[in-house]
C-alpha cells in the first residue's frame, strides 16, 4: 500500500503569492486542508533556505502536514522534513535514499512515461507528471502533455501520480476521468485572493 496519504501537493514560490508573505499564504492553505507542501525556493542559499524550512516545518507540524524540500537532501535532514523532491538534474534517487534512509519520502518530477517508469523502478514514493495544461512555470518542459498522456502514464505507473501544470478547478473532473485524483499546484492556490478557500475548493472537487 502506498504511504502517500495526501491528494493535493502545494508547491511554493515566493514570487507567486500576489505580493503576500509566503508563511501567511502557506498557513491559509493549511487551514484550507492542504497536508503536503514542497518548499521550492531555488534562489535561496543554504542558510536562508534552512531557516525558512525550519519555519515552514513548525507551521506544517501545527496542521499535521508533511514538508518536502526541493532537491536539498541536506536541508531536508537538518529541518527534519518528511522528505525531498527531486528533478531530472538532481542527485540520483538511490544516492538520496541512502542519505535519507528508508523512512523519509522521495517525490520525483517527470515529463514522460519513461521517466515515470524509471522513477518507480528506482524507488520513488510518488511522481509529478506534467505539464498537463499550459502554464508559464513549465515553459522549459515543452508543450502541455494533455490529459490523454496523463491517463497513459497513470494506468502504467507503479507509484502514485500527481498531475501538475496549469491546473484550475474546472480541470479537476477531466483529470479524475484520466487516471488520477492527485494534483500538485502553485498559483491556483498561492496567487488567489483567498488561498484557504482555493485549497478547500480544490480538495472538495478532488474528493467529490
Amino acid at each position: 500500500m502506498s504511504s502517500i496519504d495526501f491528494d493535493l501537493y502545494l508547491v511554493t514560490d515566493r514570487q507567486a503569492t500576489a505580493g503576500r508573505d509566503l508563511p501567511w499564504v502557506l498557513e491559509q492553505a493549511l487551514e484550507g486542508g492542504v497536508r503536503a507542501v514542497q518548499l521550492r525556493e531555488k534562489d535561496l542559499g543554504g542558510g536562508a533556505l534552512l531557516e525558512l524550512a525550519r519555519n515552514m516545518k513548525r507551521l506544517c507540524d501545527r496542521y499535521g502536514a508533511e514538508l518536502f524540500i526541493n532537491d536539498r537532501v541536506d536541508v531536508a535532514l537538518a529541518a527534519d522534513a518528511a522528505g525531498v523532491h527531486l528533478a531530472a538534474n538532481s542527485m540520483p534517487l538511490a544516492v538520496a535514499r541512502g542519505l535519507l534512509g528508508p523512512d523519509r519520502k522521495i517525490g520525483v518530477s517527470t515529463h514522460s512515461a519513461a521517466e515515470v517508469r524509471s522513477a518507480g523502478e528506482a524507488g520513488a514514493d510518488f511522481v509529478l507528471f506534467g505539464p498537463v495544461y499550459p502554464t508559464s512555470s513549465k515553459l522549459a518542459f515543452g508543450d502541455p502533455q494533455g490529459p490523454a498522456a496523463l491517463k497513459a502514464v497513470t494506468d502504467a505507473a507503479a507509484v502514485p501520480v500527481f498531475a501538475i501544470g496549469g491546473i484550475k478547478p474546472h480541470h479537476i473532473p477531466e483529470i479524475r476521468a484520466h487516471g488520477t485524483a492527485r494534483i500538485a499546484l502553485i498559483s491556483a492556490i498561492s496567487e488567489t485572493p483567498d488561498p484557504k478557500a482555493a485549497a478547500r475548493d480544490m480538495l472538495a472537487a478532488l474528493r467529490a
